[in-house]
């Protein structure tokens, strides 16, 4: 290299400046001859005029000292080493001519070397070379003991090396005379090829000198144990018979140690324990020995996700030799097991020990197991098993006695399911759309246990703010056998020591915190979490203080049980039965990845399967058949305490008002001063802003706002159409506010509204599916058969009035079964009309007669008093 820059530089000089630089000349043969002695022996000599010297860089060079030229040695040639060697080479003794000849002939057959003795030698062209593998082990400098493959190739029989150096090898035949061989490389590198695309690669020279001048190939360590025991398993159990198949020869030697055995007999065997676990075990047998499959499976799970499998697990059983296992037939089988070990410790004799939750996976195993092996256990755990798959056998119960309602076949199922659920001790999510009645079949079923006997102690319900009245007031509709103690409002500190004596015990999300001594005090027979999904959030206070709470039962009550992702379905699965989808890593490694990063089909399924014995969920369409044509459903909330003070101050005043002019006037006379005063009390319950008074103004919280804006989420997720009916015009811009701000898309008509067409088209295209509405705009007239739900947000006195908006979407030509909504405020004017209605049926009329100014008021002094008079 040096002397190439020396010659481009024009000033590179033979001893001395003064003649002409040397210049560069093309290449030049170097012509070599044998010369012989006296003695009849043979030398090795240039044959070069005096005046042409051999310059041994690399590459060598010959310099003319005549024309002052330079010439690189012509291809082939020998390296300038070799060069050095044969000219420093000893004499060679005539009688080792011949020998020495062939020799030279096979170490360097490509080399422009005459032999000191003509050799004879036939060529060999144009043959197909045949790949040889022979698979042994050896030490390597390491003083490790290396598995390694060495690659050869067959011309016609004759076995040359695969480091070839040129086209052409010389081999020696049988009867001494000599081959010279012309190679396919292409073919060999292919065949090299071959090797390397199977994870091998080429073992380097310094860690076997036999690799120098061999093509040695060994299975490098990568990031597990497995990784080179999956190399060797594929290529001795599947791709040797391939190879040979395509004319390779492989030879295993002795020194080569690897096994890889496939198992004579698969057992699976599961037994009770105590307290509601079982154990499983997992057993093989290898040539007349038993190994437990449980402990060498584990390994290989830690280092494997599901959906990476190889074709074939190659675990270890002992330094050399292992478990050849089939993914491919097996698969459904590993699902299951790895979704069983879950982080589980294995006990000393290789068994899982396993809560009874996980008693599903043994039908799993059964179904999927297709005779590859034997699985045994107790009959009574089998039967388990089944129900958890397929809720076959699951007995039908009678309700309780004295329960006022009758049960949808739909609800008796799911109190079917609440007693097989209590009976096993399992956790469960009852997430029946809303409205389909899970407070009702949580009451009968706990109604039952209490008069079964089982009931051992209070049932702990935790409720959103919102849902408490809706519980004491179905408990006492439905379920007056059942005592019912509501810690609510300051006065609840006094109440704490009667929790032992009652049935049901209600409590919301927001309260836990600060009762939380009193509450984990106690120990339950039931805990149920309605609106279950607030626990969402693992780490939130109160899903870490539910979890705390100590109980026999455990459930979950929700439509959505899932809002946003599915770790919410996690964290409440968490707390009902802790462990039985793992640890939350292990969660997220198995299922919720796969499913929402990559969209997996078979982790989705696999997941809907696991938990579908412990999640009972119907929809409204599902059901439909057994739905009356149109349910009503009441949702009350209690008044902010803001709102709640100004509603008083207005009762207070309002109700001196209304006795001073009844004294005065006489009752037929003062019925625009009632209407008036009912009329206040009415829109402080809606929204203190629809009101007109100065200290109305500012107030701006609005419970019940607030409620259809947590309402109306949750049914529009179900796929509902929803018309939302007010009386006031002033309230359906707040809610359309509320709406903007939200994001939901509505179409309005007031009386105010330019375009009706349009905005009912909007609603019946199904360009929007919220559709608010004023009373007197759309309370009668409209065909809205597309909308199967109906919210009244501000009931009216006369049912007329309501039945009226609700006829908007129950009528002829609906084909879904319509829910009303009814929203109430506690402890108000709204909640006394309503108790009235159910009491007084002339009662509203007597209010609608009066409205319409027709023949005055239909109520008794008695009527009026009680409205608006403090509870």
């Amino acid at each position: 290299l040096a002397l190439s820059h020396m010659l481009k530089t024009r000033r590179l000089y033979w001893h001395t400046n003064d003649q002409a630089p040397i210049s560069l000349e093309p290449p030049t043969a170097l012509s070599m001859a044998w010369q012989t002695t006296d003695k009849g022996d043979y030398t090795l000599k240039i044959e070069q005029p005096e005046h042409v010297v051999l310059i041994f860089t690399e590459p060598a060079f010959l310099l003319n000292t005549k024309t002052l030229t330079l010439s690189e040695l012509s291809q082939p040639c020998p390296s300038t080493e070799q060069l050095k060697k044969f000219l420093q080479a000893p004499v060679i003794p005539a009688e080792f001519a011949e020998e020495f000849s062939q020799k030279l002939l096979l170490d360097y057959p490509n080399l422009p070397l005459p032999a000191p003795k003509p050799v004879q030698i036939k060529d060999l062209l144009d043959k197909q070379p045949r790949p040889q593998v022979t698979l042994f082990g050896t030490t390597v400098a390491t003083n490790q003991y290396l598995h390694v493959i060495k690659l050869r190739f067959y011309y016609d029989g004759y076995c040359l090396s695969g480091l070839p150096e040129t086209e052409f090898s010389v081999s020696k035949a049988q009867d001494g005379s000599m081959v010279r061989i012309q190679r396919d490389l292409l073919l060999e590198a292919t065949f090299a090829e071959t090797l390397l695309n199977l994870g091998f690669a080429r073992l380097p020279a310094n860690l076997l000198a036999l690799a120098g001048h061999e093509l040695i190939f060994y299975s490098p360590s990568e990031q597990t144990k497995f990784d080179s025991a999956k190399r060797w398993g594929h290529f001795l159990t599947d791709m040797r018979d391939k190879l040979e198949q395509h004319h390779w020869e492989v030879v295993i030697d002795d020194s080569f140690h690897l096994r890889f055995e496939q198992a004579d007999y698969w057992e699976a065997e599961f037994s009770e324990n105590e307290n509601n676990w079982f154990e499983m075990r997992f057993n093989i047998e290898i040539d007349g020995q038993s190994y437990a499959l449980l402990p060498l499976i584990t390994s290989v799970l830690e280092h494997y996700d599901l959906e990476n499998l190889p074709e074939h697990l190659y675990i270890p059983l002992n330094d050399h030799t292992y478990l050849n296992l089939p993914t491919g037939k097996l698969k459904p089988v590993i699902n299951v097991l790895y979704e069983m070990f879950n982080g589980n410790a294995l006990a000393q004799d290789g068994s899982l020990r396993l809560s009874l939750f996980h008693a599903a996976s043994i039908a799993d195993l059964e179904q999927h197991s297709y005779g590859l092996f034997a699985i045994k256990g107790s009959q009574q755990l089998r039967e388990l098993a089944q129900k958890l798959k397929d809720f076959s056998g699951i007995q039908t119960v009678q309700p309780p006695v004295n329960f006022h309602a009758e049960l949808r076949p739909y609800q008796q199922h799911g109190l079917n399911w609440l007693q097989f659920l209590r009976e096993y001790q399992f956790g469960g999510i009852l997430a029946d759309d809303m409205g389909l009645g899970k407070t009702i079949q949580t009451l009968s079923h706990l109604l039952l246990e209490k008069q079964s006997g089982r009931m051992q102690g209070p049932c702990l319900i935790i409720a959103p703010t919102s849902l408490m009245s809706n519980w004491r007031r179905e408990a006492q509709r439905f379920t007056p056998d059942l005592s019912v103690l509501v810690l609510q409002g300051v006065e609840r500190k006094q109440l704490f020591s009667e929790i032992k004596s009652h049935d049901l015990v209600l409590t919301t999300y927001p309260l836990l915190p600060r009762d939380e001594d009193n509450l984990l005090e106690q120990s339950y027979y039931y805990l149920i979490l309605d609106e279950a999904q607030t626990i969402k959030n693992p780490l939130a206070k109160a899903a870490q203080l539910v979890r705390q709470i100590k109980s026999t039962h455990r459930l979950c009550l929700t439509g959505t049980p899932m809002e946003n992702h599915l770790g919410e379905l996690w964290a409440q699965f968490d707390f009902l039965m802790p462990g039985f989808l793992g640890n939350l890593a292990h969660f997220k490694k198995l299922y919720r990845t796969p499913i929402e990063s990559y969209g997996d089909g078979d982790s989705r399924k696999r997941l809907a399967q696991r938990v579908a014995p412990f999640m009972l969920r119907r929809t409204k369409q599902e059901v439909a058949t057994e739905l009356p044509e149109k349910t009503e459903i009441i949702r009350s909330v209690p008044l902010y305490p803001k709102q709640a003070a100004l509603y008083e101050s207005i009762r207070i005043t309002m109700e001196q008002r209304v006795r001073d002019a009844i004294a005065q006037q006489g009752l037929s006379r003062s019925h625009i001063t009632i209407l008036d005063a009912l009329l206040k009390l009415r829109q402080t319950c809606c929204d203190p802003r629809t009101l007109s008074l100065k200290e109305a103004q500012k107030v701006k919280e609005s419970a019940k706002l607030d409620l259809l804006m947590e309402l109306l989420p949750e049914q529009l997720e179900e796929g509902r159409r929803i018309l939302v009916f007010s009386q006031f015009t002033r309230m359906i811009a707040l809610i359309e506010h509320e709406l903007t701000t939200a994001n939901i898309g509505y179409a309005k008509l007031t009386g105010q509204t330019k375009k009706r067409d349009d905005a009912i088209n909007a609603f019946k295209n199904g360009d929007v599916n919220v559709f608010l509405i004023s009373l007197k705009a759309g309370g009668v007239g409209l065909n809205l058969t597309e909308a199967d739900t109906v919210i009244i947000y501000d009931p009216w006195w006369n049912p007329a009035a309501e039945n009226q908006a609700a006829d908007r979407a129950y009528r002829i030509g609906q084909d879904k079964p319509v829910f009303v909504y009814k929203l109430i405020t506690e402890n108000t004017v709204e909640e006394k009309i309503i108790s009235m209605q159910e009491k007084k049926k002339a009662l509203a009329q007597g209010i609608y007669q009066a409205e319409n100014h027709e023949n005055g008021l239909q109520l008794s002094a008695e009527d009026l008093t009680s409205l608006f008079e403090a509870n």
